[in-house]
């Protein structure tokens, strides 16, 4: 098992508490709804996945960033089923998972620069990229109360 594992694990049941109505509960005009929050955590994962498939063959990339709000909107997260979603999310955070539990230390070693950002390693990469889904669960456990 991995971070990334464990986040999922212990996400789920929470996850599946969280009624539709709130799920789809935006709190302020340009607020993500928990539905959002988590469209925008497949989006980073579809991202990320192919940074981690990439920098793990090839050092030394400079990769784009992404503009979170238009991967938003374009997915047009607000109007799925929340239970979609969240079996959306699992399935993507758990192959996700399986890729970064296969980098070896030397793909983990290889940098890559993001949107013009400095260079990190893939590691590193990997290592925020579980700490940006924990930041954006637990503003889905604030906005709905799971």
């Amino acid at each position: 098992m991995n971070a990334l594992t464990d986040v999922v694990t212990q996400a789920l049941p929470r996850l599946h508490t969280i009624s539709e109505d709130r799920a789809a509960y935006t709190p302020a005009p340009d607020t993500w709804s928990a539905k959002q929050v988590l469209g925008h955590l497949i989006d980073s994962g579809v991202n990320n996945h192919a940074r981690f498939v990439r920098a793990g063959a090839e050092d030394g990339l400079s990769l784009p960033g992404y503009d979170q709000n238009a991967w938003v909107a374009a997915g047009g997260w607000q109007d799925r089923p929340w239970t979609d979603l969240v079996t959306l999310w699992t399935a993507y955070q758990t192959q996700l998972a399986h890729v970064i539990a296969g980098l070896n230390d030397t793909q983990r070693a290889h940098t890559l620069s993001i949107g013009g950002s400095e260079r990190v390693t893939l590691d590193f990469v990997a290592t925020d990229y579980v700490h940006h889904q924990l930041h954006h669960l637990a503003q889905i456990w604030q906005r709905t109360g799971a």
